[in-house]
């Protein structure tokens, strides 16, 4: 990130007070950033938004799916991070329609409001490694085929579809991050349907059972939060009507049974329980997954920093002391 870029720059943040969301508003706000944080209710986060509000931010409740809102919210922004979606693969399949209403139609409400009052700003969107479905076990680059296994993946790419149709149909500035699995402190334990690492950590915090279906060799790519906010950072300076498509991830595969065991070992509490997979579970399942990180470490010089061991002690530290307090 180009050292003071963001200071004094009207910013948006869609989803400011999910696990990613919060910690990019507070490093938007440490930036000098002014930040608007919308969430669709403020009272289910009321502790995180009275805090960035200590802070300097402007929280506003809004649904992405209000067209009215979204028009006065993108008015004078200078960079709107796209973050608000509904997660969770499994519950994207249960549930395909009201994942669809809210992160394919609302995100083309918002497309709309930025078209009809601020075409100029620089719309970053969060997307999903899980775009890529089943690809084996050699890193994946960003020109490697779709092919979501899952309600969740479909509708995620139906935004980047749009955002490469305004981009050539109205000179809209946008940018990708299809960004792989992010962990690390914040993401409260009753949030069960994403953040794996956080939510074993919960469990071996409480000297619970992780579980693990399978055998648990398929591995995925672990991202600390910190790496994945300074990536969306750096994105947000480089957003152009071509989209480009960027993964954000670190490039080293961690299976899950080690991950797993790591932070047993790290919590010194905790224990692995394995179970067959449910039907639903294992039909989505993509198995191993790796990101290629090459394309966004040439584009902005961004690497990641925190390896998943250093993460996993930082995170359980974290909620160590939470629980302490």
């Amino acid at each position: 990130m180009t050292p003071g870029w963001y200071r004094d720059r009207p910013v948006l943040v869609l989803g400011g007070l999910g696990f990613i969301g919060l910690n990019l508003s507070r490093r938007l706000l440490a930036s000098g950033a002014r930040v608007t944080v919308v969430t669709p209710d403020r009272s289910v986060h009321a502790g995180e938004a009275a805090d960035l509000a200590s802070s300097g931010a402007s929280v506003v409740d809004a649904d992405i799916r209000d067209a009215d809102a979204m028009r006065r919210l993108v008015r004078e922004q200078d960079v709107l991070f796209h973050l608000s979606a509904r997660s969770g693969a499994v519950r994207s399949v249960e549930d395909p329609l009201t994942d669809l209403d809210v992160n394919g139609r609302g995100s083309l409400v918002l497309l709309e409001a930025i078209r009809a009052g601020n075409p100029g700003v620089h719309l970053v969107f969060a997307g999903s490694r899980l775009a890529y479905g089943r690809v084996g076990p050699e890193p994946v680059r960003e020109d490697h085929p779709t092919d979501p296994l899952c309600a969740h993946a479909v509708h995620k790419l139906m935004v980047e579809q749009h955002l490469r149709l305004y981009g050539r149909l109205f000179g809209m500035k946008s940018i990708v991050a299809r960004i792989t699995n992010p962990f690390g402190p914040g993401q409260p334990a009753a949030r069960t349907d994403y953040g794996i690492i956080n939510r074993m950590i919960h469990l071996a915090m409480r000297d619970g059972a992780l579980t693990v279906y399978g055998d648990g060799r398929q591995r995925r790519d672990y991202i600390y939060i910190d790496d994945a906010v300074e990536a969306l950072l750096c994105l947000g300076e480089r957003a152009t009507s071509d989209v480009p498509i960027y993964n954000v991830g670190t490039g080293v595969g961690t299976a899950f049974i080690d991950m797993a065991q790591s932070i047993i070992a790290i919590a010194g509490r905790g224990r692995v329980e394995r179970v067959e997979w449910p039907l639903l579970a294992e039909q989505i399942e993509t198995g191993d997954f790796v990101a290629d990180i090459s394309r966004i470490k040439k584009a902005v010089s961004w690497a990641p920093a925190v390896s998943l061991r250093d993460g996993l002690e930082r995170t359980v530290s974290f909620y160590r002391a939470h629980l302490a307090s």
